[in-house]
């Protein structure tokens, strides 16, 4: 058979599959018999076709609430949207599961994807991190709703990873503010960057004591206290002198092996210089 015979027979053999599958499809959604789509639709389920499973599924939801099928439907309805990576609308049908049957045979299940599925839609760290506190409400009551589930340990591992976001984006704006330094165009309100540096990473350390940035924003809190001593007025310059003075011992005190310890001791020196002269 030539190669133009062969394209020509694929060609052909393929468009009466997908004309015997548009008939087939057709076929029963057009069919009456509730139970008998609800079957077709977990057999695309189960190999595979999760959009022609949801297709079936979002008609059969509302007439199968009630019968034995009910529960499964709605939480294999959740499961078909996750599997298309549609995140949005499986936390949605996961959280309608929950209030549905909240004693349900999918009840813990459907409870950690309503988490699982905001995790996976969570933006990186510089942005909006609305849904990131979404997902932490959702992971937490799971653990709180079902303290010895299966899915305990990956549930808590997801906190750590998402608080983890919301600590980078705090980082990230303290850093912003340390960069802009004496830039005072967006400082509306007569403010500092270096001020809204200090206040965002002390607020940081407060809310996330145990973090694995916390050397990260120390360092932040103790070159900005330098940098404002070093442009403050002179009624208001040997305090905070002494402020970053003491800031860099408490730096070195906290990490004697940190690779910012020369930074500190020479800022100690200068502070030193000031006050000694004051």
């Amino acid at each position: 058979m030539s190669y133009m015979k062969k394209v020509f027979f694929v060609t052909i053999c393929t468009a009466m599959l997908f004309s015997s599958c548009a008939s087939e499809f057709n076929a029963v959604y057009k069919n009456a018999d509730t139970n008998y789509r609800y079957e077709y639709a977990k057999e695309c389920y189960a190999i595979g076709n999760y959009n022609r499973a949801i297709t079936f599924l979002n008609d059969l939801i509302v007439p199968l609430k009630g019968t034995e099928n009910g529960q499964e439907s709605l939480y294999m309805l959740g499961m078909a949207q996750y599997k298309v990576y549609d995140y949005e609308s499986a936390s949605q049908t996961f959280k309608r599961y929950v209030q549905s049957y909240p004693k349900g045979d999918y009840a813990d299940l459907a409870s950690f994807y309503i988490g699982e599925s905001l995790y996976m839609s969570t933006p990186e760290p510089r942005l909006d991190q609305s849904q990131t506190v979404s997902a932490i409400a959702a992971f937490q009551q799971y653990l709180d709703l079902y303290p010895d589930a299966k899915l305990k340990t990956k549930a808590q591992s997801r906190l750590f990873e998402l608080q983890d976001k919301l600590v980078k984006k705090e980082l990230y704006s303290a850093q912003l503010y340390y960069d802009l330094g004496t830039y005072f165009g967006n400082c509306t309100s007569g403010g500092n960057n270096y001020e809204a540096c200090i206040i965002t990473a002390e607020n940081a350390l407060k809310e996330y004591p145990y973090t694995s940035f916390r050397e990260n924003f120390a360092v932040l809190v103790m070159k900005s206290k330098f940098e404002l001593a070093q442009q403050s007025v002179e009624s208001k310059r040997l305090e905070r002198y002494q402020d970053a003075e003491d800031e860099c011992y408490g730096f070195i005190n906290e990490y004697p092996d940190s690779k910012e310890r020369q930074a500190a001791e020479k800022y100690i020196k200068e502070c030193k210089q000031f006050t000694k002269n004051s």
